[in-house]
């Protein structure tokens, strides 16, 4: 990793950038806060900062703020030094985004420890990011996509952020299920990349032999991401984003496809992004449509509920629709909805 070492101490900035660089780090070195912004700002491969608590100009809780609140690409892992017993700078610095905290005088092991902590997240982060450019591989072949995989996810977010709240779901929406239903959700329709253009951006309805070969994109979607899971046994938002790829055009009541799976038998993460989906596809323009309103939309996700969609979810969706609403016009490539009826159902809405 490219560390920056914001303190203002020579000897203990030395001493530190010695442990970094033999551990193969690459160490960038500031001797203030001010000096240590400006370098974080023109040096994006510098992901993490390491910075003295007690510094002029700005000490290691304002630098934090200002990292917080500065146009970064990603997120920038922060690890501020404090004394043995600096519990008040502990709280202070957590308010501020500090991230961790390592104790002076500096223990080479714990370093080391912290250090990998801070790998393991920024990796997370990357991870997330390469799932999401992979994701956008079926939407850059459909121009009308637009921000349909942002949407998504927060949608997704959304409804199982409420569900969290309800006592029959704590035990199963802990903050790593959400935290993995956002990075999982927009590959949901990975399978799609080995469907043809011609059926894919067909302009209008299917035809039934059409249909059926769009419909195969779930099955191999889910055959794509269980190949990884084979090799990634553990890893809980690969098993979600196969759950959800395959899952995310059953139907409650086992009319869906493409196992007939019905109610409780369809994952819960599948059964989320299922709404969420349709949600975007029904007030979104597509090639077959023009977009509906989100009262339209809405009245059409009601006629669903226990048909297409689980009550539960439903409800969700009725106790955030504001929030829905707030994301649905948060991007710009938005067309104004069509207070018309509907020409397509919610199978044509979303595919």
């Amino acid at each position: 990793m490219r560390i920056l070492i914001v303190e203002d101490d020579p000897a203990c900035r030395g001493v530190l950038r010695g442990l970094l660089e033999r551990a193969g780090h690459q160490a960038v070195v500031a001797s203030d806060g001010l000096s240590g912004m400006a370098l974080l700002q023109h040096d994006p491969a510098c992901r993490m900062v390491i910075a003295d608590w007690q510094m002029p100009d700005l000490d290691g809780a304002e630098l934090c703020q200002a990292i917080r609140l500065g146009d970064f690409s990603g997120h920038v892992y922060i690890i501020l030094l404090t004394g043995p017993s600096a519990k008040q700078e502990r709280m202070a610095g957590l308010s501020a985004g500090a991230d961790d905290f390592i104790t002076k005088p500096l223990d080479h092991a714990e370093l080391m420890a912290r250090l990998t902590i801070a790998e393991r997240v920024l990796a997370m982060e990357a991870r997330d990011v390469a799932l999401f450019a992979l994701a956008q591989l079926t939407e850059i072949r459909d121009p009308q996509a637009g921000a349909h995989l942002e949407r998504l996810r927060a949608y997704a977010y959304v409804l199982a952020w409420h569900l969290s709240g309800l006592p029959a779901y704590q035990p199963i929406i802990d903050r790593e299920f959400l935290r993995c239903i956002y990075a999982a959700s927009p590959l949901h329709d990975i399978g799609k990349v080995a469907i043809l253009d011609t059926i894919l951006l067909k302009p209008g309805r299917l035809t039934p032999e059409e249909f059926e070969i769009m419909k195969t994109h779930s099955a191999i979607g889910a055959q794509t991401l269980q190949a990884a899971l084979d090799h990634f046994p553990e890893a809980r938002f690969l098993q979600m984003a196969r759950d959800i790829a395959a899952g995310h055009h059953e139907k409650h009541d086992g009319s869906g496809y493409p196992a007939g799976l019905k109610g409780s038998e369809i994952p819960l993460p599948a059964r989320i992004v299922s709404l969420a989906d349709v949600y975007d596809a029904l007030t979104t323009q597509r090639v077959y449509k023009p977009a509906f309103t989100h009262d339209l939309s809405k009245q059409m996700l009601l006629e669903g509920t226990g048909r297409d969609f689980d009550p539960d979810v439903v409800a969700a969706f009725l106790a955030c629709e504001e929030q829905f609403i707030a994301i649905s016009y948060r991007t710009s490539d938005r067309p104004r909805p069509t207070p018309a009826e509907p020409a397509c159902s919610l199978v044509d809405a979303a595919v």
